[in-house]
């Protein structure tokens, strides 16, 4: 939801945050993805839990052919790209001052012939919602996009909106503070969620969660 500026003396170990672009090679493509850290911050750059995300993705352990499919807090764009190149139908959000930029990166990795299947829009977690199909979604995704606290409420009213009874919502994250723990406890509170994937090189968790059935009494 929100950008981080950019901060001169980053720390070492985020040096190569601060390169223009960055290389990949996911479903038999070479993608390069613009970064520009120094004007929009963190939803300019790729995070390591986008490149695990992808991974998995890759890995086909979801079927993504036909599937419509929406990606959250998309930053550069990676997992939106991935997905697409991968067969489904994405919308890929952000939120509008980060769109340019998003959409230079689609355009430029993906085939012509998957353009009508690729569309991005302007996305602020709990607003606006009603432009998106409510349950409209098989797959909603999103890479890194549990950090600010103040967003976990917005977040979660956004999956609610998105999701169908049979929708899966994978996402990649770090588990870096306790807030992080507490949103996946607010998150259990409306959704089924299991850990299905963990990086430990990256340190990336990836989690799937799905809308909780009412119960039947017997």
């Amino acid at each position: 939801m929100a950008l981080v500026p950019y901060v001169e003396n980053v720390v070492p170990a985020l040096s190569k945050l601060q390169n223009s672009s960055a290389r990949f090679h996911f479903a038999s493509h070479e993608i390069v993805i613009a970064q520009d850290w120094r004007t929009l911050g963190v939803a300019a750059v790729v995070w390591d839990a986008a490149v695990v995300l992808c991974m998995y993705l890759e890995l086909g352990h979801v079927d993504l052919k036909g599937k419509v499919s929406i990606e959250l807090g998309a930053g550069t764009g990676l997992v939106g790209i991935v997905a697409a190149l991968l067969g489904a139908k994405v919308t890929i959000t952000d939120r509008r001052c980060a769109l340019d930029f998003l959409s230079n990166n689609v355009k430029y990795n993906l085939p012509s012939d998957l353009w009508e299947s690729v569309a991005v829009s302007e996305l602020s977690w709990g607003e606006g919602l009603d432009h998106f199909p409510a349950g409209g979604f098989d797959l909603v995704l999103g890479a890194d996009i549990v950090y600010l606290e103040d967003t976990f409420v917005p977040l979660i009213q956004t999956l609610q909106h998105l999701c169908a009874d049979a929708t899966v919502v994978l996402l990649a994250c770090r588990i870096r503070y306790e807030r992080d723990t507490n949103f996946l406890t607010m998150l259990r509170e409306q959704f089924t969620v299991e850990e299905i994937y963990y990086d430990k090189n990256r340190d990336i968790h990836i989690y799937k969660a799905g809308k909780q059935l009412p119960r039947r009494d017997l």
